[in-house]
């Protein structure tokens, strides 16, 4: 088995230094410093990653076609820990969440 194509591995590089600067979809999470509650536990993280892993996709040469939606989904899910009032919209589908591993 190969590596994950340069592009998946840029976007999710690119994903992680906005995650980390508190930048990611700026708009919907604006005057919400999310950092403190998400990097506390690891668990928050770990959901966050599986959303964007999860809804990003990528065509037969490797390239990523949606990583917009794939951050504006971690980006709704953000914005619903950190704001219970906000509802995610569309509402997450099970497979959206879903943790996979070992």
């Amino acid at each position: 088995m190969g590596h994950l194509p340069v592009d998946v591995r840029a976007s999710i590089r690119l994903f992680a230094f906005y995650l980390a600067n508190g930048t990611i979809d700026v708009d919907l999470l604006d005057g919400i410093d999310y950092r403190p509650a998400l990097f506390q536990f690891g668990s928050a993280l770990e959901q966050i990653f599986a959303i964007y892993g999860n809804v990003l996709e990528v065509d037969e040469s490797g390239s990523v076609l949606n990583d917009g939606e794939a951050q504006y989904r971690a980006a709704q899910w953000i914005r619903a820990y950190c704001d219970p009032s906000y509802q995610a919209d569309p509402p997450f589908q099970t497979w959206e969440t879903e943790l996979h591993g070992p």
